[in-house]
């Protein structure tokens, strides 16, 4: 209550014992409440650490691969003990998310590597170019060597540069140690020890296949006439060529430098002015076993590979005659990963192959031959792909042919099929086998470039597709088809282009 001059009494009892009224009693109740709140978060953020919510920490224990040292990693803390005495604990200001025992640089001895918390990105020597170490809490990665009575510091990081959710190792059986970091958003990134640390390796292997350069006498005319480097023919995919690992492309028709030779439809002869633009572009790899390939006898399949080879372009299903072997696939590596490619042609428009060169051009012949080939392309490469000239021209599904070797690839577990051939664009999927194998097929992704006026034979496409390394081995990690136009110009020059969404 208040007096007359209105200020707050205290209410009194019959006994005149002075008392708190009830709403003062109960603000200042909630006064004390919100004062031991504050003080609460006042230290939690002073004394507990303030994380991202992603985070869940690992209660585990594990030994090395000798059995001498046990490692126990409980409430975010490490111990290591040699037989039951503790020799080590991990430092007081880290926080450890994860441990695990593996041989990190491959000298037959495990590491033991913490996937730990600190304040600061960086310990007491911080670079030079760092003002001021941040006070927040940071990941890190911490590998410590086994020694007889203590644990040592062998390489320690600073800030990690990405958030890692999870850590794991690929296991005894690997030649080689790599430690495989699960971001947040469960991407996969491998790590692999350099002389001084971690280095990320760059574990995805990016190709691109374009389809047919059927060679027309308009197209290496105006070249001829106009531009005898034929730039035109790749000006307008020179990125695409240039941002992939393996670019590919079919040259559907044979190379001379003899003018005299230089021919059109049925038999043709190109000039090699168009071999040395596909060298120019920077493709690493030609596919040349298509239903042309003997149109200028073992003169023109002679001359093109020897080209091809001379100017370290890989040239797939032709063999010279001074190649008796027979040599099915060629294999190439990329980031560490080996592909064994094959390229097959279902005829070569009844042009008998040579007697003496068998080998000339590859078939899609003999089938328990080519699966033979295939298993014995898969012991030594990591990953299969077919390059094949097959199915109906102009057709825009394909047929029983193609549907059968596609089985045959798929049981064989061929992993990519790149069609050609049809001269106009058919569907590509993802199959799956009987025994859960996996392969991509493009049935045909049409031409790259050519004179013929069908409405579907100007429309093409470029395969693209992402091959990459997992804790579960080398797996297709993204594909596609990216449409492609073929545009005659006023003057006659033939050009491709990409065709994007708007």
């Amino acid at each position: 209550m208040r007096n007359p001059n209105g200020q707050r009494v205290t209410d009194t009892d019959m006994s005149g014992n002075k008392y708190l009224n009830r709403k003062t009693v109960k603000s200042m109740a909630l006064a004390s409440a919100g004062a031991i709140v504050l003080l609460f978060l006042c230290l939690y953020f002073c004394f507990c650490p303030f994380l991202p919510s992603w985070v869940s920490w690992d209660d585990c224990s594990f030994c090395d691969q000798t059995g001498v040292y046990e490692t126990v990693l409980k409430n975010r803390k490490v111990s290591v003990k040699n037989d039951t005495d503790v020799i080590w604990n991990s430092p007081e200001n880290v926080m450890v998310q994860k441990a695990l025992s593996c041989d990190v640089d491959n000298d037959h001895m495990d590491e033991l590597v913490l996937l730990c918390w600190r304040k600061g990105q960086y310990g007491a020597h911080k670079p030079f170019w760092v003002e001021k170490n941040d006070n927040g809490w940071s990941q890190h990665l911490f590998v410590y060597e086994y020694a007889s009575d203590t644990v040592q510091p062998k390489w320690m990081s600073s800030y990690i540069g990405q958030d890692v959710m999870d850590i794991v190792s690929n296991g005894k059986e690997a030649p080689d140690t790599r430690l495989w970091f699960e971001a947040p958003s469960h991407e996969m990134s491998s790590w692999v020890w350099d002389s001084w640390g971690f280095t990320r390796e760059d574990t995805e292997i990016s190709f691109a296949v374009f389809g047919d350069i059927l060679a027309h006498e308009p197209v290496y005319r105006y070249g001829l006439q106009h531009d005898a480097a034929f730039t035109f023919l790749f000006e307008n995919v020179q990125d695409i060529i240039s941002d992939s690992d393996v670019a590919v492309i079919n040259q559907e028709t044979p190379l001379t430098d003899s003018p005299e030779q230089f021919s059109d439809y049925p038999r043709f002869g190109t000039p090699v002015n168009i071999g040395q633009a596909v060298v120019d572009a920077g493709f690493h790899v030609v596919t040349c076993a298509t239903n042309h390939a003997l149109d200028r006898g073992a003169v023109g399949v002679n001359f093109t590979k020897n080209f091809f080879e001379k100017n370290h372009v890989r040239c797939l299903g032709i063999q010279t005659t001074e190649e008796r072997d027979e040599k099915t696939y060629e294999v190439i590596r990329r980031n560490g990963v080996s592909f064994a490619l094959f390229n097959y042609t279902y005829g070569t428009n009844g042009i008998p192959l040579p007697d003496d060169s068998p080998n000339m051009v590859h078939l899609l012949a003999d089938e328990e031959k080519i699966q033979g080939d295939i298993v014995e392309a898969k012991s030594v490469a990591d990953f299969v792909i077919v390059f094949v000239h097959w199915g109906t021209e102009y057709a825009d599904e394909p047929d029983a042919f193609q549907q059968k070797w596609t089985q045959i690839f798929l049981d064989s577990e061929v992993d990519i099929v790149v069609g050609t051939h049809p001269h106009s664009v058919q569907p590509f999927e993802l199959c799956t086998g009987s025994n859960g194998h996996r392969m991509l097929v493009y049935y045909s992704i049409g031409n790259y470039i050519s004179a013929q006026p069908e409405k579907s034979c100007v429309k093409g496409g470029i395969a693209q597709f992402t091959i990459s390394l997992t804790p579960q081995g080398y797996q297709l990690a993204a594909y596609d088809l990216q449409p492609l136009e073929i545009t005659w110009h006023q003057g006659g020059k033939y050009t491709a282009e990409p065709k994007y969404d708007s």
